[in-house]
């Protein structure tokens, strides 16, 4: 059967829907087996490599394609790279010059499928999911950087798709592969923080320009950079300047702001640890700006420059259980147990050694308090003399390389087959619905901008035109099973968006 999209001329008019209709062919059926073993089918192996590629070659993408190669087993080949900008894919094409280099990953999938195992991807937020579910539906084991995806239901999607095409997933949370996620793991089992009441999680981010207006310059778009295939599901806005490589986080047309960037890392803990499932309210606040006596600026394009937000869960027990969020300088109250002069984010949330403050995780039980870094990274017990008091047995075996094994045993699981060997961070359980929660997060900050036009008289000021803002302030009830807010019905038009014109629709 010919593949419809090898007869296309214009790579870039190969629409998504194009291709989702290939994907799920005939035509790319032919083409899904990969070189290792497939479970349950008795195949031996003609290689024990994986072979990647890889989608996103800067950023954390580089970090993604270095993991891969310093594999202790050597079992991992970058077989391909993908980048729309060449600026970022100019360094690794020369570290991997038998690496085949494409701009568009549609045409990498539709001509190079039978040559690859597994594809890792790393590219900005708004485009995680349609790459990620055209991998999984070529039968393609996925590797896909934190958040999971920009929206609540792209995130729904790819964790029903990880189940039904059968691949090993791993999100780029590798905090959930550290010791120290296992030792408070043994702490809470051995009782040393007794029943957790509340957790919570702060960052230092953004660390990134939020809270403006979006700008009105329109520069030229950089020669090495295909603006068309970096914009595309998002909306066609025209390119402006410092939003490449980094800075289109804090725009919410394209990022997941603080949240997305560090929430699965610093929440990850507690939502794995305490099995906390999908929120069942959420409230909270973000910082507001002015541009006027009295008269706010409103950039709905933009995250906040801070938030502190509320979620709250049932647990399995029946009881509520509270985690706070806070990010951009907000941080909980100084705990008590600390000696007045010592800073707690070094103190808390720090690497030894590394002066790496990004985040931190407090959980307070009634029994004790326990500290750690984002992903869980060298836990404490508060006060600090319980940690030469308290001495658990180690119950549970570390991965090899600590976080760095977190990318490791994602291949030697691609390698085993699926359903042999246990990863972290796979959507199915953990990822798609940790993802979820994140996006709850920041559906309430987009929420804090709906606004509604009104005339009203100030006592010292007079008559003068203002707004209300319905979603400010108030409770939030999640109904996550069905992903709807069912109190704020403005507020779900956060839940999915719309792609631009010819990237199609995410179905299964």
């Amino acid at each position: 059967m010919k593949n419809k999209n090898q007869e296309t001329t214009n790579l870039n008019d190969i629409s998504r829907r194009d291709f989702m209709k290939t994907a799920a062919s005939g035509a790319a059926a032919l083409t899904i087996l990969p070189n290792f073993t497939i479970s349950g089918l008795g195949h031996m192996a003609p290689s024990d490599k994986l072979l990647i590629a890889a989608v996103g070659c800067g950023g954390e993408g580089r970090d993604d394609i270095r993991h891969y190669s310093i594999a202790p087993k050597k079992n991992a080949e970058i077989a391909f790279l993908c980048d729309v900008d060449d600026r970022q894919s100019a360094p690794r094409r020369a570290e991997y010059p038998k690496a085949k280099y494409y701009h568009d990953w549609r045409e990498m999938f539709d001509k190079e499928s039978k040559n690859f195992d597994a594809v890792s991807v790393a590219i900005p937020d708004h485009n995680h999911a349609v790459v990620g579910l055209a991998a999984m539906q070529l039968k393609k084991h996925l590797y896909l950087q934190k958040p999971l995806t920009h929206d609540i239901y792209e995130a729904r999607i790819l964790t029903q798709a990880a189940e039904k095409y059968k691949v090993v997933t791993q999100m780029g949370d590798q905090g959930a592969s550290c010791d120290g996620m296992r030792t408070l793991r043994e702490w809470i089992e051995a009782d040393v923080l007794g029943e957790i009441e509340k957790v919570y999680c702060w960052t230092d981010r953004p660390v990134w320009p939020q809270g403006i207006q979006w700008p009105k310059e329109r520069p030229a778009v950089p020669k090495e950079l295909n603006w068309d295939l970096w914009l595309g599901t998002a909306k066609d806005v025209g390119y402006i300047d410092n939003l490449v490589p980094f800075n289109w986080r804090g725009w919410w047309e394209f990022g997941t702001g603080a949240l997305g960037d560090m929430g699965c890392h610093i929440m990850g803990p507690p939502f794995k640890l305490l099995e906390l499932g999908y929120p069942t309210e959420v409230s909270g606040s973000a910082s507001t700006v002015y541009n006027g006596i009295f008269i706010e600026g409103i950039y709905p394009e933009s995250g906040p420059v801070s938030s502190s937000i509320r979620f709250r869960y049932k647990l399995k027990n029946g009881k509520d259980l509270d985690l706070y969020w806070m990010d951009g300088g907000i941080t909980p109250e100084r705990p008590l147990e600390l000696e007045p002069g010592g800073n707690m984010n070094d103190i808390m949330g720090d690497w030894p050694g590394l002066n790496d403050y990004e985040g931190a995780t407090l959980f307070i039980g009634t029994k004790g308090k326990a500290a750690c870094g984002w992903g869980g990274r060298n836990p404490i017990l508060l006060p600090l003399s319980r940690n030469k008091e308290i001495n658990v047995p180690q119950k549970y075996a570390r991965v090899q390389g600590d976080m760095d094994g977190h990318w490791w045993q994602w291949i030697d699981a691609c390698i085993a087959g699926y359903g042999n060997m246990e990863v972290d961070s796979p959507f199915v359980g953990y990822a798609g619905p940790l993802t979820e929660t994140v996006l709850m997060g920041n559906l309430l900050l987009r929420s804090f901008n709906i606004r509604e036009k009104i005339k009203r008289k100030d006592p010292v000021y007079g008559e003068m035109e203002g707004f209300v803002f319905p979603g400010r302030y108030i409770d939030y009830k999640w109904d996550g099973e069905n992903m709807r807010i069912t109190n704020f019905e403005q507020a779900n038009q956060f839940v999915k968006r719309d792609y631009r014109k010819g990237w199609g629709e995410l179905k299964l």
